[in-house]
């Protein structure tokens, strides 16, 4: 079911699900695959456990940074994660809460069905994030992503 406040991304890749969530939880390999090119990820900092927080930054191809982080509210490995940036380390209030991440892993005959579910905290965010290209940019990532495991 998809609520007025989510933008989903499902994708049938060719992949067992433990390589994509190792893509989604070691951050050399998160580095390789989440910013749609040409955009990078410079950085990425992962503690991925229940209150663990993220910190990585995507790098757009004149060289401005931008800061992604978040904490993790659940974590079932190669099954699904859970983020959001309402909170930063040590579950502070962010300034700006966005969105909130539900990633599902679903195994189907040594494929993954990858799920990506944004759920944002208003539904002006939701038109934002569909405006700032969320269809384009996380189905390129999940394209990448699909690539990235492929290699592992």
């Amino acid at each position: 079911m998809t609520g007025e406040r989510d933008l989903v991304l499902t994708r049938l890749i060719d992949a067992p699900r433990e390589k994509l969530y190792r893509a989604w939880t070691e951050p050399e390999l998160l580095k390789q695959w989440f910013a749609p090119a040409p955009y990078s990820t410079p950085h990425a900092e992962l503690d991925v456990r229940v209150g663990g927080a993220n910190s990585v930054v995507m790098r757009s191809p004149d060289g401005n940074d931008i800061p992604c982080g978040g904490v993790y509210l659940e974590v079932v490995p190669n099954q699904r994660l859970v983020f959001t940036d309402a909170y930063t380390s040590a579950w502070e209030p962010s300034g700006k809460p966005f969105m909130t991440v539900i990633l599902t892993f679903e195994e189907e005959g040594g494929r993954t069905r990858y799920t990506a579910r944004v759920r944002h905290w208003t539904t002006e965010d939701r038109e934002t994030h569909e405006k700032m290209g969320f269809h384009q940019g996380w189905s390129q990532c999940a394209d990448q992503l699909a690539a990235l495991a492929a290699r592992l």
